[in-house]
């Protein structure tokens, strides 16, 4: 595996790569790599010839007061990582190297969904994270870039800005990886301390009873979220955050559950901000089933 620092280098062996007929899968992450990471690897190196993984903590989709200077860092255990999984290049640019003139002036405006959810918690990440993924997938160039789907809400804002600017990358989303209690793998789990970690689990736990309502015929999305914050609340040490259930398609708030739709979550367990979400089970009606089908015949 090389490791480079350099853009221009980067940038240039995924471009001979592709010269030389491979596909080329990307996974950006910000390092402290987890199986999480490794399902996206192990994602790009079944449909890709040649597998880049970039290691970058962006200043710019932190805010003030977050944790930017106590985010993992590990280089050195995660560029063995990196090789243990088959990357074939591995590019940690330092800061100045990606934002050469320091904050940049021109940005990635995420529209009116970026200042929803995730959005409304932390003014400004998302114009931070589309910035730097669309700096991050010109260097590497067409091919893959492999996204998890724990961060829902940026994975659809990152559908969106490759849609709308034209990148020539074809984005693919991968299952959240979760622990056997449910809590979704995240390189901040590091941080919580073990009555912490005893509750976090709340956050699945609550998307779950929100499944389990949608399951059973509940097309309430209020009644769904009034339960998971609920679950949530009967944890001491959680600080709720949101609870939410979107449209899957618009993203748009949900009063009445019509079609597929998805659950999500963000809570505090003492410093640590965590996230969480589900597609919650969907099934056309039987009537609304054999009205379409009446409909077909008809035709």
């Amino acid at each position: 595996m090389e490791l480079t620092t350099s853009a221009d280098r980067f940038r240039a062996t995924c471009s001979t790569a592709r010269q030389e007929g491979s596909i080329v899968g990307f996974v950006p992450t910000m390092g402290a790599l987890h199986q999480g990471h490794g399902r996206l690897v192990a994602a790009a190196r079944r449909e890709c010839g040649f597998v880049a993984l970039s290691i970058f903590v962006n200043p710019f989709q932190f805010g003030a007061g977050e944790d930017f200077s106590s985010y993992p860092r590990r280089l050195e255990q995660d560029s063995a990582v990196a090789a243990s999984l088959g990357c074939d290049v591995l590019f940690v640019p330092e800061e100045r190297s990606m934002y050469p003139q320091g904050r940049p002036t021109v940005t990635v405006d995420p529209g009116p969904l970026g200042e929803r959810l995730e959005g409304r918690s932390r003014p400004g990440h998302f114009r931070g994270v589309l910035t730097v993924v669309a700096k991050l997938l010109n260097l590497a160039g067409h091919g893959r870039a492999y996204f998890g789907e724990k961060d829902a809400q940026q994975l659809v804002l990152v559908r969106r800005m490759v849609e709308d600017l034209d990148i020539p990358v074809e984005v693919v989303a991968v299952p959240v990886v979760r622990e056997i209690d449910g809590l979704a793998l995240s390189s901040r789990n590091v941080r919580l301390s073990m009555q912490e970690r005893e509750a976090a689990p709340a956050l699945f736990d609550a998307l779950t009873i929100a499944a389990q309502l949608a399951r059973a015929g509940e097309r309430d999305a209020n009644v769904l979220r009034a339960q998971m914050a609920r679950r949530i609340g009967a944890e001491p040490i959680a600080k709720l955050d949101y609870v939410a259930i979107v449209d899957d398609a618009t993203w748009e708030d949900l009063v009445t559950i019509e079609g597929p739709a998805r659950a999500l979550v963000a809570a505090r367990f003492g410093s640590t901000r965590l996230i969480d979400n589900v597609l919650l089970p969907w099934e056309p009606s039987p009537a609304a089933v054999q009205n379409t089908s009446s409909d077909e015949e008809r035709r």
